[in-house]
């Protein structure tokens, strides 16, 4: 750049009458003077901020291996890589970019999912590829089962509204207490996609709650509450910050309503009017519209409290990575509940203990599920609770609390136990 400038200034000082020439020479070379100072000073600012990225990018990548672990995996189920190689080719969907693992370790995560799951739906890789979900009812538009990047999905297509399908679904067959969890896809570079949910089933119950919940890729809105997600305040609704995947939590106490987006509650309403009686979930009219991972939990008694009439607490939301022993990152809620109530109570000591469900070789989910086990037993220690305090050990299928003829019960068997020692 200063090349150039100097190069116009000689031209010009041959082309100026004789008179002037002098005087324009002088404020011409205090003007290139400047520029040549201010392009010194960009270039080491360029320098420096290369290097604060750098530095950044080191963070970033301890960051991750603290939330996924040390990336020991597991062989991967026999059948789910036939299901995946079965031809499952009319809504085998590829995304133009492959979403990265969260790099942010949720601390202050601090949603806990219910105790009993009451509908569980991933959805299954058996499930025909092209054909409606068979876990759920049609209210408007279509949805289909699709992959996409090799995980089996709920597919939108001309703005799908759907409800579980379940026994007696004209009533209200949400509790009290109880939590809502999904994951919802947003295409980077797609804007103004939406997800809507509604507090009741639309095609069999009438609805006692004013407002819905309304996720965009940067934010929840909830009748007069909305808020935008860390580090988006500045964006429009709109705006994809190119993130993929969100993970949403509702949880609602006995009309305390709460929602999350990711690792942080945007929505709090003290009391919300109305009673939910069930759920319906929809999509706008848009392509790459993805849900997967519904869940839908009775809520129970506190941590401590089920200790000491216990002697343990069970924990269904601490999630893997399928046939691996990798946390998932919304598994932070009740680890950090655990980790406070150590903290409060210096006196417990806890035997983490894994159990799985009956899919699979037994022998294979014994170790998988020891391995699980002391996943969260070095998470808990990494937290600041003392070794001495925990130890771990694994059952696999041997000891199951449900069935394992349906989605929830296994959901119910796939659980990490505290015992007290």
């Amino acid at each position: 750049m200063s090349r150039i400038i100097i190069a116009i200034v000689i031209m010009l000082s041959f082309s100026v009458p004789t008179k002037v020439n002098a005087q324009f020479w002088e404020k011409l070379k205090k003007h290139v003077e400047k520029k040549i100072e201010r392009e010194a000073e960009n270039r080491a600012n360029k320098k420096a901020d290369e290097a604060v990225d750098k530095v950044f990018d080191t963070v970033e990548e301890g960051a991750e291996k603290a939330v996924t672990g040390d990336g020991e995996s597991e062989k991967e189920n026999k059948a789910e890589e036939q299901d995946k190689s079965g031809g499952m080719e009319k809504n085998a969907v590829k995304s133009d970019k492959k979403p990265e693992q969260p790099k942010v370790v949720w601390s202050k995560y601090d949603f806990v999912p219910g105790d009993v799951v009451i509908f569980e739906d991933a959805p299954s890789p058996e499930e025909e590829n092209g054909e409606f979900p068979s876990r759920w009812d049609l209210v408007g538009g279509s949805a289909e089962i699709a992959e996409f990047d090799g995980t089996t999905v709920i597919m939108f297509i001309d703005g799908g509204e759907i409800i579980p399908y379940l026994k007696n679904s004209n009533e209200d067959y949400l509790p009290d207490v109880f939590t809502i969890e999904f994951d919802a896809y947003f295409k980077p570079g797609k804007n103004y996609a939406r997800y809507w949910l509604e507090l009741y089933d639309k095609k069999n119950q009438s609805s006692s709650v004013g407002s819905r919940l309304e996720i965009y890729v940067n934010g929840l809105e909830f009748g007069n509450s909305e808020k935008r997600y860390p580090g988006t305040e500045n964006y429009n609704w709109g705006v994809n910050p190119d993130v993929g995947w969100r993970h949403i939590s509702i949880a609602y106490t006995k009309g305390k309503f709460k929602a999350y987006m990711d690792d942080t509650r945007l929505i709090n309403i003290p009391h919300l009017d109305g009673n939910p009686t069930g759920i319906t979930i929809e999509a706008e009219n848009k392509d790459y519209m993805f849900i997967k991972n519904i869940r839908i939990a009775k809520g129970g008694v506190k941590y401590y409290d089920r200790v000491l009439t216990e002697g343990k607490i069970i924990v269904n939301g601490i999630k893997f990575d399928v046939n691996k022993a990798t946390l998932k990152p919304e598994s932070m809620g009740p680890i950090n509940k655990i980790y406070k109530l150590m903290k409060k109570k210096p006196d417990l000591r806890f035997s983490v203990e894994g159990h799985t469900d009956s899919d699979g070789d037994e022998e294979y989910n014994l170790e998988l599920s020891k391995k699980r086990a002391k996943t969260v037993m070095d998470k808990l220690i990494q937290l600041g609770i003392s070794a001495d305090r925990l130890k771990y050990t694994g059952y696999g299928e041997s000891k199951p609390i449900d069935t394992n003829a349906t989605p929830e019960g296994k959901a119910n068997n796939r659980r990490v136990e505290f015992v007290k020692f």
